[in-house]
């Protein structure tokens, strides 16, 4: 005989209750995983127990974003059908599906922070660790970029600083150059114009005076005037009177 037909009621027994949440929990969560898998759909399970506890699963990192899926997909068609309504009232509703943004985004910021962490399962922590770890590993690659290119502007400036430096160092030398040519032409001038001064200027020959010249000498062998070797006026020269 095959198996009755099982009547679906509230287990009054704790303990049974328990157990079977458990069980139809975990299976519920395989069937989610499996249909994901098979037919790439997303989808996200949310379940309370009676303590109460929250058990969430997600095929995306947080359940978040497909709730905010879903939430633009309802406000969409909410829209469609609510097009005749009241102004005010499409205001309203806008207000509060805006109201459960911020709530939801200040929730996850003061869990970011490592505050109110007592609300979240095991599961909701480990998605939250690994939303940290992705935004450290974004965090250290912004921070290798940024050192990467700062200590590529770094040897930029140091390479034209040291061309900027072999160019003056080759303009100092140069400048040296010219300046030490033009010593050595000042100076070569002067060496010229004193041997031209030197060349022109006649030796002094040896002085006569009041003497007989070298030639009347030579041939008379000695002067015959007695007159002395020096130059005297005219006047002296007279005869004086006896």
């Amino acid at each position: 005989m095959g198996r009755g037909r099982v009547e679906l009621k509230r287990i009054e027994n704790k303990i049974n209750r328990q157990v079977t949440f458990s069980k139809r929990r975990s299976g519920l969560f395989k069937k989610a995983r499996e249909i994901s898998l098979l037919c790439d759909a997303e989808l996200a399970l949310i379940v309370f127990s009676t303590r109460p506890k929250l058990f969430e699963y997600s095929t995306q990192p947080s359940t978040e974003r497909i709730l905010e899926r879903y939430e633009r997909y309802s406000y969409a068609e909410r829209q469609v059908g609510t097009n005749d309504q009241a102004p005010n009232e499409n205001w309203a509703t806008e207000h509060q599906k805006l109201k459960a943004r911020m709530e939801v985004l200040q929730r996850n910021q003061r869990n970011c922070m490592g505050e109110e962490l007592e609300s979240l399962n095991l599961r909701g922590l480990q998605s939250l660790e690994q939303q940290l770890d992705s935004a450290l590993k974004h965090i250290r690659s912004r921070k290798n970029q940024a050192m990467n290119e700062s200590i590529s502007e770094l040897q930029k400036k140091d390479k034209a600083l040291r061309e900027r430096n072999n160019l003056l160092a080759k303009e100092k030398k140069e400048r040296e150059k010219r300046l030490s040519q033009k010593e050595e032409g000042v100076l070569q001038n002067n060496v010229d114009v004193t041997s031209v001064s030197v060349l022109v200027t006649p030796p002094p020959e040896s002085l006569n005076i009041g003497g007989c010249s070298p030639e009347a000498k030579g041939s008379e062998g000695r002067s015959t005037s007695t007159r002395p070797n020096t130059i005297l006026p005219p006047w002296m020269l007279r005869p004086t009177k006896e």
